[in-house]
């Protein structure tokens, strides 16, 4: 039996878009009986972006069969709606993950930037942040979200401002996504997909349900789907971010994945420092003295209640 070697680039549950690696082929392909989802607590076994050795079950037809799952250099996953102790596979093989969010029409909120980062830092993705709509701020929220730019930028993270009506950011954008595989994400509204095709016209990505392959009928659910913008460029399309991260996180390690409590790690009077009510905390100290933003240390508290600040 000769397996080939594909790129995951769409999946509607149980078919999977597969593009073939010798030549850019696309087929339509299934599992092969019951697979393990390599050891993670998963709804699927096989994520876009993930690499699969399949063959040909006809060729006539287009079909194909998975046998393998290639080893992946990173994934990332969200809470499942309906499996509550399961997660559900976003992406694989990601170089980066990219917030694109609106401080007006429609607001992101801190607290959903915040949990967006820690999840991103809990998978071990570097991850941007892109203000969009600059057209329609005023003088004031242009001043807030240069503040917040500086903020996160002090922090490690790439930040862009960006326009689509009138090109603003556009060439950064397109330099960003150059050369690596991109997770987008963002609330419905933000104009992530007419950042995109502003970019990259020929795409023309929709945003209404998909279709499942070989005539199964609609999902009403949308799917994660990649996108190739040029050789070796890709974007992978992810609806349903809200849940993203936090799953299977332990209260006690949120604070490893922001950057200014991590580098306070172990300066703390106890070792299990919540950074809550504890005395000694250099947290704490950091905060009172403005050396961690407020706005950060409130999105942590909230992450730390498992209260919902994703809005």
């Amino acid at each position: 039996m000769s397996l080939i070697k594909g790129l995951v680039l769409r999946s509607t549950g149980s078919w999977y878009e597969v593009r073939d690696s010798r030549d850019g082929h696309i087929w339509q392909c299934r599992l092969k009986g019951k697979f393990k989802a390599l050891g993670l607590k998963v709804t699927n076994p096989i994520a876009v972006g993930d690499y699969v050795n399949f063959e040909e079950e006809d060729e006539g037809e287009n079909f194909g069969i998975i046998h393998e799952i290639l080893p992946r250099e990173n994934y990332v996953i969200r809470k499942s709606v309906h499996k509550t102790a399961h997660a559900h596979l976003i992406a694989a093989n990601v170089d980066q993950a990219i917030l694109i969010a609106t401080l007006v029409f429609p607001r992101t909120s801190l607290g959903f930037i915040d949990r967006f980062l820690v999840a991103i830092e809990s998978f071990r993705i570097p991850g941007v942040l892109i203000f969009n709509k600059q057209d329609l701020l005023n003088d004031e929220m242009k001043e807030f979200q240069s503040e917040l730019m500086e903020l996160y930028s002090s922090l490690g993270y790439r930040c862009l401002a960006t326009t689509a009506l009138s090109e603003q950011g556009l060439d950064n954008f397109a330099a960003l996504l150059s050369g690596k595989v991109s997770l987008l994400s963002g609330h419905s509204g933000v104009g992530k997909s007419t950042l995109v095709n502003a970019i990259a016209p020929d795409l023309s990505i929709k945003t209404q349900e998909v279709s499942t392959f070989a005539n199964k009928g609609v999902h009403t659910t949308t799917f994660a789907e990649m996108f190739e913008l040029e050789p070796g460029t890709f974007i992978i399309d992810s609806p349903g971010i809200k849940e993203l991260g936090l799953a299977d996180m332990e209260a006690s390690e949120i604070s490893h994945y922001f950057p200014e409590m991590r580098e306070l790690l172990n300066k703390c009077r106890f070792n299990n420092c919540q950074h809550i009510n504890e005395p000694g905390c250099a947290v704490k100290d950091a905060v009172s003295e403005g050396d961690i933003a407020f706005s950060r240390y409130e999105s942590y508290l909230s992450m730390v209640g498992g209260q919902d600040n994703r809005k």
